[in-house]
């Protein structure tokens, strides 16, 4: 087996699992899960009725560059939403489908790190697992970023070595963040995009969750707003992940892209070819619609608005709760053990949360998601009020 699988570390939920074992919640209270990102409102009715008018082409082998009618649709979004010019993104050499944003984070590392030049990836710390075992398995080297409190829970880039940039092969960025909410902003991305010129590094942006924002004022700025305002028509170095698991809440459609630089794309699709993951017709009919239509992320943003107004009360007696900007997350710290916490409120009230350390590593003695947890407001508002209820009356008997 390769060697470098022993690498990795069990994933989240795994541990998640592992520390609720044996545990019996009383069973009079019904099982709110606030641990995974999983969206439940209700899909669009749309893209099932697209799904199911796809099913024709299941006799039909899909290629790596997909279907042209949704890589202009994609195209068309990001100029949209990113007040790009509609000439900005060529939907032949700059756009790729992928199945969700998770499976193209990690192929892209695959394809991006050469393995004998000893590089390294950076990333946030806490983050998104996958970042770590795209790189690990990419045989290069994970550096955690730290983002705390103090920093707006944004890496601090100026922290970094100049030889630690230098052995950079792809910088992670996550912005509106997981699990904190926070949004970089131009200058913060524009720092990010002079480094990587200078370096010789990708930055690979992360932004599936930047429809999910709780001002309808203020969009998240997104890393190719930021190129189009510093007159990088060619996107280099610059790629982007986007998906519809969070702005559709389709989780199970698997249905995201990668966009940016044509060279790196370029090659990008060459590794794609080989790796046999290309994303199925019927799924690619039923994301189209999905990137056209702008009202059902209205309404999905306005129940997550709904949802925090209404818990946010409920917990500021009993825990350091704050509206995040974006996204559907509360980062919490917790007044005891992470762990302890998570396990406990399980057992009493029924409620998963999960422990921050699940997302984080400790680096120079400091560990970010230590006692803090994730809360996921992906239930219904009802039953996020009622979890809310049950964590204000367990934090009041610690």
């Amino acid at each position: 087996m390769n060697p470098l699988l022993q690498r990795l570390h069990p994933y989240p939920f795994e541990r998640l699992t592992a520390l609720k074992a044996g545990l019996q919640p009383p069973s009079e209270l019904t099982h709110i899960p606030l641990s995974i990102g999983e969206p439940r409102h209700a899909p669009p009715v749309f893209v099932g009725d697209a799904l199911r008018h796809a099913l024709d082409t299941l006799g039909t082998y899909p290629v790596a560059l997909g279907l042209e009618e949704l890589r202009v649709a994609i195209a068309n979004w990001l100029s949209q939403r990113f007040a790009l010019p509609q000439s900005a993104i060529d939907p032949a050499t700059m756009v790729l489908p992928v199945n969700g944003t998770r499976e193209g984070l990690f192929s892209f590392v695959q394809a991006v790190v050469d393995p004998a030049a000893a590089q390294c990836v950076l990333m946030p710390n806490p983050f998104y697992q996958i970042y770590e075992g795209a790189a690990l398995l990419a045989g290069a080297e994970p550096v955690y970023l730290p983002t705390l409190e103090e920093n707006g829970y944004l890496p601090d880039l100026e922290s970094v070595p100049g030889s630690t940039w230098d052995r950079c092969a792809v910088l992670f960025l996550c912005s509106p963040g997981n699990p904190t909410g926070a949004v970089m902003d131009a200058g913060f991305l524009s720092h990010a995009i002079e480094l990587a010129d200078r370096h010789d590094f990708v930055i690979a942006s992360d932004e599936c969750y930047s429809d999910i924002y709780l001002d309808e004022t203020s969009a998240p700025v997104g890393l190719l707003e930021v190129c189009r305002d510093m007159g990088r028509d060619d996107l280099r170095r610059c790629v982007v992940f986007h998906s519809l698991s969070k702005r559709s809440s389709v989780p199970g459609l698997r249905s995201g892209f990668v966009a940016g630089d044509p060279k790196i794309m370029a090659g990008f699709r060459l590794y794609r070819t080989y790796h046999g993951c290309a994303v199925p017709l019927a799924i690619q009919g039923a994301s189209i619609p999905a990137w056209q239509d702008e009202a059902h992320v209205r309404v999905s943003r306005g129940l997550y608005q709904e949802k925090f107004d209404a818990v946010l009360p409920l917990l500021g007696d009993v825990l350091p709760v704050a509206r995040p900007a974006a996204a559907f997350y509360l980062w919490v710290a917790t007044p005891a053990d992470d762990e302890r916490f998570a396990r406990d409120l399980f057992a009493s009230r029924n409620v998963t949360v999960l422990p921050g350390r699940y997302l984080s590593r400790s680096v120079a003695g400091i560990d970010p998601g230590k006692n803090r947890v994730r809360i996921s407001l992906v239930a219904t508002t009802d039953e996020c009020v009622e979890a809310a209820e049950r964590i204000r009356d367990f934090c009041k008997e610690l």
